[in-house]
């Protein structure tokens, strides 16, 4: 089910490059659903994030494990694979939330994954209870990082 941000909330992001305190805690809300989803029998560490795309479609993803390991997803994975499989390649930011008392960070793979996306992407990291949240962008979690601008071509739209 693809949730979405009302257009104020919306707009606001598209003017200023941020969030306003209410889309930030409907993202972190929303990753909170989508953790409860969570295929992790293994490590029992429950991830849930929710992507807020420039459309205003907000993807939800939760990691899922698998008993070889190497095929696991994360849920910062699964919102994008969702996201983009639909049509949309263009994001704001992206909520992460999981059963800490303080907020998580992406994974190094994640982190690599997004950048594909754009740098300037907003990683909203909640703790459990949402009471804490750490605000960074994609490209000071992964500094020097490797993109689309790296190759000899036009980076994807």
């Amino acid at each position: 089910m693809i949730r979405k941000l009302p257009e104020d909330l919306l707009a606001h992001a598209a003017e200023t490059g941020t969030l306003s305190k209410e889309a930030e805690a409907m993202l972190g809300d929303w990753s909170r659903q989508a953790k409860e989803a969570s295929y992790s029998p293994y490590s029992k560490f429950r991830v849930g994030a929710a992507l807020l795309a420039k459309s205003g479609n907000v993807w939800l993803g939760c990691n899922v494990e698998n008993a070889s390991y190497g095929g696991c997803i994360c849920a910062e994975r699964t919102a994008f694979v969702k996201a983009v499989s639909e049509g949309d390649r263009r994001f704001h930011a992206i909520a992460i939330t999981s059963d800490t008392p303080k907020p998580i960070s992406p994974c190094g793979m994640c982190r690599q994954f997004m950048v594909e996306f754009g740098k300037d992407l907003l990683v909203l990291q909640f703790s459990a209870d949402l009471a804490q949240v750490s605000s960074n962008r994609l490209r000071d979690l992964l500094p020097d990082s490797f993109g689309p601008e790296d190759l000899d071509v036009e980076a994807p739209q």
